[in-house]
């Protein structure tokens, strides 16, 4: 756990989906402050539940998948999420602001949602070229082998959840 907080930390982040790198587990960490000297705020959710979510606000995301880009994302304002914490201890906490949308940002993760995936249609337009580009570089690196080809990365999948799941 303690790498994905460094991982976290080193990119700036301030939460982080243990399928962000390459963890087939439902579980993320956060430090809503993003300081890592402030370790009573890291908080680490393991097979979270998102309930109760009322209100709408719209606030500006980013992504350690997708550095640099940001756009404003309309998310429900209050949520109760229902986890486990490292210790198996059942964890139920009423959220609102910042903490609340760190939260559903992270679980989409989990579902395989990227804020971008929340946008509306002319934000999605907005940003095309953008994912375009991620994309590309994805590939490039792929050919030169500085990232696993798509069937190592499957592979890799297979193998983490053969044992582990």
């Amino acid at each position: 756990m303690q790498e994905m907080f460094e991982t976290m930390y080193a990119a700036k982040g301030i939460g982080l989906a243990a399928n962000q790198v390459n963890l087939p587990y439902r579980l993320f960490v956060v430090n809503d402050k993003g300081d890592p000297a402030e370790k009573d705020r890291e908080l680490v959710f393991i097979n979270p539940v998102l309930s109760n979510k009322k209100g709408m606000v719209e606030e500006e995301e980013g992504c350690l998948s997708l550095p640099g880009l940001f756009r404003g994302v309309k998310r429900p304002e209050f949520v109760t999420v229902a986890a486990y914490d490292l210790s198996g201890k059942p964890v139920r906490m009423d959220l609102d602001g910042l903490l609340a949308r760190i939260i559903q940002h992270e679980n989409d993760h989990l579902d395989g949602v990227l804020f971008t995936d929340r946008l509306t249609v002319t934000q999605k337009a907005d940003v095309r070229q953008a994912l375009e580009e991620f994309e590309v570089e994805f590939k490039q690196k792929q050919s030169l082998g500085e990232i696993p080809d798509d069937a190592a990365i499957a592979a890799r999948l297979v193998e983490l959840e053969a044992a582990r799941c």
